[in-house]
């Protein structure tokens, strides 16, 4: 079973005075890179939560983002009435205004209002970290959604692959025969005369260079191989591409030794449905 690296998920709670809302996004990465954006009151406790990210998704460009709504009456942030005096008292000595319009000039000055740390309530963060969990049993249940897309679109185009293998064992006789026939051609262009048996000798040569039979072999069984693995319980992104790094190379070495328009044809569209499994393969957890 597959997973991709793409998925969202999000949970919202709802505590006595507060919302507390988690969300988690992830893309493709080659590895973990993580990115959280907690505030600052709970700033010591965010070595917690990138633990039980990093436990749980692995691979992926994840942005974790907690937000805290207060709904409550309770505030944190309180007037600093000494300093405000202070501002209102200086104030009066340069502009002639009664004591509203000083206060509402003082209580724009810097440090007219303090905020006062919030400690954080262990009761209050477990939920947090519930609400983490579940956030995550979302995200990965959209990855594993989104993972048995890509396998189908995987397995398609690899039965395309073999379609086109399929088509190129018909045709093989077909180019062989063709070799054969430009060669002796060719040597009745000379119009010299030639050794017959040197001649089979070298036209036997000739096209063991270009016989794809052990080509074709190791393709199929590593279109097999890809099926089998993008099934096993240890498939990952890494592992099928590197499968598809083995499958390009016996492509390509068909497109070399094929001598053949018609079998370039094949071979090309072969090409193209790799490169598609390729991009995909990237996204693959």
């Amino acid at each position: 079973m597959i997973q991709s690296m793409t998925g969202y998920g999000k949970n919202v709670i709802q505590l006595p005075t507060k919302k507390i809302t988690v969300e988690i996004k992830s893309l493709n990465s080659k590895n973990l890179d993580l990115n959280s954006r907690v505030p600052s009151s709970y700033r010591e406790k965010e070595l917690a939560i990138r633990t039980m990210l990093a436990k749980s998704l692995t691979r992926g460009k994840v942005d974790f983002n907690l937000f805290v709504e207060s709904t409550g009456e309770q505030t944190t942030t309180q007037l600093n009435d000494v300093v405000v005096k202070q501002y209102m008292d200086q104030l009066s000595k340069v502009v002639d205004a009664d004591k509203i319009e000083l206060l509402k000039m003082a209580i724009k000055m810097p440090d007219a209002l303090k905020t006062a740390r919030e400690e954080i309530d262990e009761d209050e963060f477990s939920e947090i970290l519930k609400a983490v969990k579940q956030a995550l049993v979302e995200i990965n249940t959209y990855r594993t959604d989104e993972g048995e897309v890509l396998k189908n679109d995987f397995l398609k185009r690899v039965d395309i692959i073999e379609e086109h293998l399929e088509k190129v064992l018909e045709i093989d006789s077909q180019r062989i025969a063709n070799v054969k026939e430009r060669l002796h051609t060719a040597v009745s262009d000379l119009k010299e005369k030639v050794d017959e048996n040197r001649f089979e000798q070298e036209l036997i040569y000739y096209l063991e260079k270009y016989d794809i039979t052990e080509e074709k072999v190791r393709l199929q069984n590593h279109l097999n191989y890809f099926r089998e693995a993008i099934n096993s319980d240890d498939s990952n992104g890494k592992k099928l591409g590197f499968i598809t790094q083995e499958i390009g190379r016996e492509i390509n070495t068909i497109g070399s030794k094929s001598n053949f328009a018609q079998m370039q044809q094949l071979v090309v569209q072969m090409k193209d449905e790799l490169e598609k499994i390729k991009e995909q393969a990237l996204n693959v957890l």
